[in-house]
């Protein structure tokens, strides 16, 4: 998913996409210290698409207008 793509999705599919990268991590994680994956650099790619949704996820946070 490119950043552009990122930043056309809602506050609450940007937290359910993370959420199923988050989990997708974890499981590269683990099957790479069981066996060792076809395509290591997945988990630096899963990774860097972690960053890329929290990033966008806190830039839209801190553009909604606070309540008191």
């Amino acid at each position: 998913m490119k950043v552009a793509d990122i930043r056309d999705l809602s506050v609450e599919d940007l937290k359910a996409t993370l959420a199923e990268a988050k989990t997708n991590y974890t499981k590269l994680k683990i099957s790479h210290k069981v066996s060792l994956l076809e395509d290591p650099l997945s988990i630096r790619k899963s990774r860097k698409h972690i960053a890329r949704l929290e990033t966008v996820l806190n830039q839209k946070l801190a553009q909604q207008p606070k309540t008191v």
